[in-house]
């Protein structure tokens, strides 16, 4: 901040940061480079000045970073560094300790239209926060619309102390809005909320499907009410009258201070409860309820409404509720799971088509109710694979009895690993099946592990990024996902098609950190389970997993019997079916067509090569040679030379005992098969 003190137009953050290097030079621990390319003091430094701009001592724009009057007189005021710093986080504490009010105040300024002001004073009380705290905050992080708002007579708040250089600067922006003085037009917090209601009301939906759960529902005199009454409710007693529009900011603010006594997890939980049942349930959606073992089933026919008058003060909607009544061991396995979420409003949208199928059909009288009606063909399910062509068991060189049992472990068990020594095909048969038993190759996705590899990495995690609408340029977090949230999302919105995630080199991870609370999702695909960052979490049943496992990297034996007890393993050994006669097969195959043409019974040289190696797990599979260029004159000698030879002298590390070229190398393989071959009542 000094260094920005002697730059009036300021410094672009990198130049501003090679300076402060110049002068300061960084400790070893802080010259750690990171994923992101930056020092870890840079990384720091980017993230602590986050707290300069709250305090409203520093503005950052499009990269360009300048100390404001504020920050001046914050140095003057504060010539020790740790008070100084001891005043920028007071800055973000507050931020932190009234962040809801905050939001709000971030959303509210956005719906400000060009040319209107909203008073600070109206700000402040509207989000309960400190006019001064505010003012500072809109000074130095300059959301979308903050220019729109100002004290008295449309002028710069008396707080943010803004100099003449800062006042032209700021006056200039708003294309002489000074001159407007005491004409300015207000705007009051109602017509910002209706705007704010009129922007969501044009976002698009689809029809959804809703559970209604939590101690209001269970009641069996409430859901009796219910459906006599023709709606369903939330309990709201301290939420406060909600007579218009109503925004999530606003919403998530009332829950804080009228539901303070209770843990911050059940405050989050009412919030997202009311936000739902206000704004994403709409007319037409499916919503259910289970009282007493019962299921049922109604749509909603109205919206919500504010009721504190007669009754428990609550929001509620007209609902259509079917007659019939579902007894719950009736119901679907997949509708079970979610019965059991311990949340007050659950998303039951990714099993809408079998919500609706339990609902009666609708006729046009009694007397035709008696009328047998043709049973419609029923949909492809996602679930239900189906039996593999015979045309891909040739393709694949495998027989279609191997591959029928590959299809049926996958639809009882829903994953699966190949395992076996490299070049057996783990990765090119898992591929191949994968699309075909989807029916689209876009319905299959493929990952590898890596030692480094993390559940972050795989489903989703908090990843940094820069905050650029509002032009501070200020360093956040963001919930990203991973490859696997990302086909599970793709696999909820399609669920007639199967899909699969093929796992590359499984075991080279750390299973239990990648996986984490997966592992139950797993085994349970009828059951949520809380997610670390996202809330509960339901694996459809049409999401299929593949891995494949290198034995030579590490023994199968080596498994956690977690895993071992999650997923089926399907060998793939050189000496086994389907992998034993996969060469021969390809070499014929390849020679009937006049790709290749081969000089010697490499399939022979082959079982020989695997005959002489011990370790069943460093056997040496088929891909090797399979490919033309094996079979061009010195093909044969280059593969064995820089492919197979390489293998099997790490195989021996350390072992002078075995001469490899003595052993494996392919003068000696082939003289081997040129005797047995010559042996009297040989046949081979």
């Amino acid at each position: 901040m000094e260094l920005l003190a002697e730059q009036p137009n300021g410094l672009h953050f990198s130049e501003l940061w090679t300076t402060v290097v110049s002068e300061l030079p960084l400790a070893d621990e802080d010259a750690e480079r990171l994923k992101s390319g930056d020092t870890r003091g840079e990384n720091s430094w980017k993230w602590q000045t986050s707290d300069l701009v709250m305090a409203g001592w520093l503005r950052k724009n499009n990269g360009v970073w300048r100390i404001t009057a504020l920050g001046r007189e914050a140095l003057r005021e504060c010539p020790d560094a740790a008070d100084f710093y001891d005043g920028a986080r007071d800055a973000y504490n507050y931020w932190q300790s009234h962040k809801h009010g905050f939001a709000y105040a971030q959303k509210l300024v956005g719906a400000i239209p060009d040319g209107r002001s909203l008073d600070l004073d109206t700000l402040a009380a509207e989000t309960r926060l400190d006019r001064g705290r505010l003012a500072r905050w809109l000074w130095g992080a300059r959301p979308k619309g903050s220019q729109w708002v100002h004290g008295a007579q449309g002028t710069i708040a008396l707080e943010v102390r803004a100099d003449e250089r800062e006042r032209a600067e700021f006056f200039a922006e708003l294309d002489s809005w000074e001159s407007l003085g005491e004409d300015v037009q207000l705007i009051e917090v109602r017509e910002l909320q209706t705007r704010l209601a009129e922007k969501d009301s044009r976002t698009r939906h689809a029809r959804s499907a809703w559970l209604l759960r939590g101690s209001h529902a269970d009641h069996p005199g409430v859901v009796l009410t219910w459906r006599y009454a023709g709606n369903c409710s939330l309990a709201a007693e301290w939420l406060g009258p909600v007579d218009g529009p109503i925004t999530a900011e606003e919403l998530r603010l009332r829950v804080e201070e009228g539901y303070r006594y209770l843990p911050i997890s059940r405050r989050d939980e009412l919030a997202a409860a009311f936000q739902t049942f206000l704004h994403r349930v709409h007319p037409g959606d499916l919503v259910c309820v289970l009282s007493e073992g019962e299921f049922y089933l109604g749509t909603i026919s109205g919206p919500a409404i504010y009721v504190d008058s007669g009754a428990p003060t609550q929001l509620r909607r007209d609902v259509d509720w079917m007659d019939v009544a579902i007894s719950q061991s009736d119901l679907p396995e997949e509708i079970q799971g979610l019965l059991a979420s311990q949340h007050d409003l659950v998303d039951m949208t990714s099993l809408l088509d079998v919500l609706t199928a339990l609902m009666p059909t609708a006729l046009p009288d009694d007397d035709s109710r008696a009328e047998q009606t043709e049973p419609s063909t029923p949909s492809r399910s996602g679930r239900e694979l189906p039996f593999p062509e015979p045309t891909l068991a040739e393709k694949l060189l495998v027989t279609p009895e191997w591959l029928g049992e590959v299809r049926d472990l996958l639809q009882d068990r829903q994953q699966l690993i190949f395992y076996g020594p490299p070049g057996t095909g783990k990765t090119y048969l898992a591929q191949h099946i994968a699309e075909h038993l989807a029916g689209d190759p876009r319905a299959v996705k493929l990952v590898q592990f890596h030692p480094s590899y993390a559940y972050e990495d795989f489903f989703e995690g908090f990843r940094p990024t820069v905050r650029s609408e509002d032009g501070t340029g200020t360093l956040t977090f963001a919930l990203r996902p991973g490859p696997f949230r990302k086909l599970v999302d793709l696999a909820e919105e399609d669920p007639s098609t199967p899909y699969f995630l093929i796992i590359d080199e499984i075991n080279r991870a750390n299973l239990a950190k990648v996986f984490g609370e997966l592992y139950f999702v797993l085994e349970y695909r009828n059951r949520p389970v809380d997610l670390q960052y996202s809330g509960e979490f339901l694996l459809p049943r049409n999401v299929f997993v593949i891995g494949t496992m290198n034995t030579a990297d590490r023994s199968i034996a080596l498994v956690d019997a977690a895993m071992r007890r999650r997923f089926a393993f399907v060998a793939l050994h050189p000496d086994e079916e389907p992998t034993d006669e996969m060469l021969a097969r390809w070499i014929e195959r390849r020679t009937s067509t006049g790709e290749i043409e081969p000089a010697e019974d490499v399939a022979a040289l082959h079982r020989e090569l695997n005959r002489r190696i011990e370790d069943k797990d460093f056997r040496i599979g088929p891909s090797y040679l399979m490919r033309p260029s094996a079979y061009a004159p010195g093909g044969l000698e280059r593969v064995w030379r820089h492919a197979i030879l390489p293998l099997l002298e790490e195989h021996h590390y350390g072992d002078d005992s075995v001469d490899i070229e003595a052993r494996y190398g392919l003068a000696t393989l082939r003289r081997a098969v040129s005797t047995t071959a010559s042996e009297p009542g040989d046949d081979s």
